[in-house]
């Protein structure tokens, strides 16, 4: 009598549920650098909106036109300045970023001298907020602190 070949059922089984824990662990990381990616470009897209911001500032003396006073957002709904298709196309891919949630992004002005401050959340779950402001501070801070009271993030 030859001896079989192939392998066992229990063999098979302790395989495949080897496979399935390495493949659960890899998804668990995949999950968490995309979150990461996605907290990458929001802050690249609020290093934009400095530059953008000073192009106001440049352009009209005062940073009046950055924000929409109204929601606190990107001045994208008036022709107030010549940067409207630009803040638009960065304040959509923020909130593509932020999974289409509520509005995670903060906008002010305010202050004499004149100052803004902006403001969005963060993907990945415990870092908070990415804020950006006229005196140069981008940083990330666990709780929101652009407010319309400072206009500034807090260092």
């Amino acid at each position: 009598m030859t001896p079989k070949k192939g392998f066992t059922l229990v063999e098979l089984l302790v395989v495949i549920g080897i496979i399935g824990i390495l493949t659960s662990i890899v998804f668990v990381y995949l999950g968490v650098a995309r979150d990461r990616a996605k907290d990458a470009r929001i802050q690249a897209d609020l290093s934009q909106v400095r530059s953008i911001a000073e192009s106001i500032n440049d352009d009209q003396t005062s940073y009046d036109t950055l924000c929409d006073t109204a929601n606190n957002t990107l001045n994208n709904t008036a022709a107030a300045n010549n940067y409207i298709t630009q803040l638009t196309t960065i304040e959509n891919d923020i909130n593509d970023q932020q999974l289409g949630a509520a509005v995670l992004l903060t906008c002010y002005v305010g202050g004499t001298p004149e100052v803004y401050c902006v403001e969005a959340e963060l993907i990945s779950s415990g870092v908070g907020y990415y804020c950006i402001d006229s005196k140069g501070i981008a940083k990330v801070n666990s709780v929101a602190q652009c407010t319309a009271a400072g206009s500034v993030c807090t260092p």
